[in-house]
């Protein structure tokens, strides 16, 4: 009996050819690779979302299918929800342990009057709330009074021991870097535990560029290590959160990747992340892959009611 011992290949397949074959049907794609990716991003800016109701026409109707859109997600929950001061108590009613309620003081104006934003903080912790999203004076540290505006922070800050309180600095309109870093300082050294870009309220929202600034300012404080950073107005999809999850990899490490230090304050990226976990899309609802902020921020993310919001992109840098 003649044993044949010739491979069993076709003879003119190329040396190789078969095995190479077989590794390009178990080697994972490029887009597989780049829809796990999307995945993985979703759900990191899920669990580091404020979901966001701040309209004028904001309702106690609106405040139940905000919470109950917080707690029924399929695809998991947010960090928090963030409403008006009087909605707290509804909130904090409506939702599990889990979801914290964030509710905002001195907003959106951010005036000087220590006074009314002190009573702001302590109605909102009063009624429950966990967390304390504050506008900083910004106009005034504008104008050059940068101890008026520590003072209103330091105020705050006394007012809601235990909380955990975001400093927003409404840094699309701060002109400079040195400005922006200006308004860090005055949050980090007055013990606050976020800083916030933007109220959502102002032409530019939340920019790369100042996001950079925000987070070097908290790498190089002493107290670098506890603080967050969140960014808001118009965030609007997965591709836009991913650009700042990558800025807070960068430079405050892969750590920093947890709701404890990082958020995003929105209510329209909800649908693009459970699109995303969905697999049903791309993760650029809008359009747009670079995080850019646009000309006038997203109406749902911070509440704008007025019907110019959105736009076309705004240049990358805000300096």
């Amino acid at each position: 009996m003649i044993v044949n011992t010739m491979s069993t290949t076709p003879r003119d397949t190329p040396p190789g050819t078969a095995q190479t074959a077989q590794a390009v049907q178990t080697a994972p794609t490029d887009q597989s690779v780049q829809a796990a990716q999307r995945v993985k991003t979703a759900r990191l800016a899920l669990a580091c979302l404020d979901l966001t109701s701040l309209n004028d026409a904001d309702d106690a109707a609106a405040i139940s299918a905000l919470c109950a859109r917080a707690s029924l997600g399929a695809a998991g929950t947010p960090a928090a929800v963030c409403v008006w001061p009087r909605f707290v108590a509804q909130a904090r009613t409506a939702l599990p342990a889990g979801i914290r309620v964030a509710a905002v003081a001195n907003f959106p104006a951010g005036g000087l009057d220590a006074a009314a934003a002190v009573a702001d903080a302590r109605a909102i912790v009063d009624a429950g709330a966990d967390e304390v999203d504050l506008v900083l004076p910004w106009r005034a540290l504008r104008r050059g009074d940068a101890a008026g505006a520590a003072a209103l922070v330091a105020a705050v800050r006394a007012a809601c021991p235990g909380r955990t309180l975001k400093l927003i600095l409404e840094s699309g309109d701060l002109a400079t870097p040195a400005l922006v870093r200006q308004a860090c300082l005055i949050g980090l050294d007055a013990g606050v535990d976020f800083l916030k870009t933007s109220t959502g309220k102002t032409l530019t929202g939340a920019t790369p560029d100042a996001a950079r600034v925000m987070l070097q300012a908290i790498a190089a404080h002493p107290r670098g290590a506890q603080v967050g950073f969140k960014g808001s107005g118009g965030i609007r999809s997965v591709a836009d959160a991913e650009v700042y999850i990558a800025l807070v990899r960068e430079i405050l490490g892969e750590s920093a990747l947890t709701p404890q230090r990082l958020r995003f304050g929105a209510s329209g990226l909800l649908g693009d992340i459970e699109t995303v976990l969905a697999g049903s899309g791309d993760g650029r609802s809008d359009g747009r892959s670079d995080g850019r902020s646009v000309s006038r921020s997203d109406s749902r993310s911070e509440g704008r009611s007025d019907s110019s919001s959105g736009g076309n992109a705004a240049s990358a840098s805000s300096y």
